[in-house]
């Protein structure tokens, strides 16, 4: 990364240039059944820590670490960091079926394997509600039987779709899956559990608008 003096916002959009670069790099790393759920990028003027997010984070690092020591050069190479400026970690994911990146490439995975798309999605769906999810939306889009496409949509619970309070209580996400019809969008949206305490992992901790929360006074 360029260390010259820049303005705020050109800052702004390079860290979110190469936070996306980054993402793109790592989802075409693992691409298998590592259970790749994202990055996270911790910035300070002598070291930048990237931790991967993953289902399995054994298979991130490797054997005697020597996967994530090969990815740990090349991101230093592709992005111009200095020698030893650059650490990568992996992360397991505490709960992973309220995490819309990893049921999302759990999706992606059936499909490729060949199950239909009916029992995929239910699946999926299934397996969020039951992990305490208040609501999902699973939408494949595609070529799916015939040579017209459509658009499949699985729902259950409750969802918020518009405001403020679906860009902090829905977590969300897309992929592509290629198959020898076409292509196919795959889109997963969970609506968070709330938990004010932040021992439910991967619940929120901002209650809905529309919910009054009544505290004892104290004498």
């Amino acid at each position: 990364m360029n260390q010259l003096q820049i303005s705020k916002k050109r800052k702004f959009v390079a860290d979110g240039v190469f936070h996306a670069e980054l993402n793109e790099l790592l989802t075409r790393e693992f691409s298998k059944d590592e259970g790749y759920a994202g990055v996270e990028i911790k910035s300070s003027p002598r070291l930048t820590e990237i931790i991967i997010r993953a289902s399995k984070p054994q298979a991130v690092v490797g054997e005697n670490a020597r996967r994530i020591q090969e990815l740990c050069s090349l991101v230093q190479k592709r992005f111009a960091f200095k020698e030893g400026a650059v650490a990568l970690f992996a992360e397991k994911i505490n709960n992973r079926g309220l995490c819309a990146v990893a049921q999302a490439e759990s999706l992606k995975l059936k499909l490729l394997a060949g199950l239909p798309v009916r029992k995929a999605c239910y699946a999926i769906v299934h397996q969020i509600m039951t992990r305490g999810a208040k609501g999902c939306e699973v939408i494949v889009s595609g070529k799916l039987r015939a040579q017209r496409a459509k658009s499949m949509k699985f729902r259950d619970g409750y969802m918020i779709k518009s405001g403020k309070p679906s860009d902090v209580m829905v977590d969300f996400a897309v992929r592509h899956v290629l198959l020898r019809q076409g292509t196919l969008g795959v889109k997963v949206a969970i609506m968070l559990p709330y938990d004010e305490s932040g021992k439910t992992p991967g619940a929120c901790s901002v209650p809905q608008p529309d919910i009054v929360i009544i505290r004892p006074t104290e004498n």
